[in-house]
């Protein structure tokens, strides 16, 4: 149920690492995809085709993973994902812990750099009209259900999050505002 289906016919999918190796079925990696249904490129962006397209196989920028059935999950955009002592952190795992919680309208995750870590775990919340909600509070909810190491190891509480006119929060935004490029 949680899966995003099987690949079409017609249309290949699979899942691979930073160097463009495949993994192994149910392990993380970058979705990639190839098919007849497939963008030629980016007009007039030669540039952007060739980042985008590698030898023949479409780079989504979607991390996810393939079970033994053949059923896709996709976890988050790679370029969302935080890398803290080495381990990879999936900002919507996060958000969807931190989403749970009392009086958050709308959050997101953000890595901080971190000069031991790498990054740490920053999340941006959006708070319902009237409600102050307590770090502490928050991380003792984050700790029944994630990970320690995934948990926020800091807050910023605003009124409203920066919107894309679809309604998705800009990341990017929240990076540039944290010096986090």
């Amino acid at each position: 149920m949680r899966s995003a289906g099987r690949p079409v016919m017609g249309c290949e999918v699979r899942i691979v690492d930073e160097h463009g190796a495949e993994v192994p079925v149910g392990e993380t990696g970058q979705i990639t995809a190839r098919g007849s249904m497939m963008m030629d490129g980016y007009w007039n962006k030669p540039e952007e085709t060739a980042k985008a397209i590698m030898d023949g196989w479409l780079m989504t920028g979607d991390a996810g993973r393939m079970d033994e059935d053949g059923y896709l999950y996709i976890l988050d955009r790679v370029k969302d994902m935080i890398i803290s002592g080495g381990e990879n952190i999936y900002s919507t795992e996060v958000e969807n812990a931190l989403s749970t919680f009392p009086g958050v309208v709308m959050c997101a995750v953000i890595g901080k750099a971190d000069p031991e870590w790498g990054e740490t775990v920053h999340a941006v919340i959006q708070t319902a009209d009237g409600a102050h909600l307590d770090e502490g509070a928050l991380g003792e909810h984050c700790k029944a259900l994630i990970a320690g190491y995934k948990r926020p190891r800091s807050y910023e509480f605003v009124s409203a999050l920066p919107l894309s006119p679809a309604g998705k929060i800009l990341k990017r935004d929240l990076r540039d505002a944290t010096g986090q490029t």
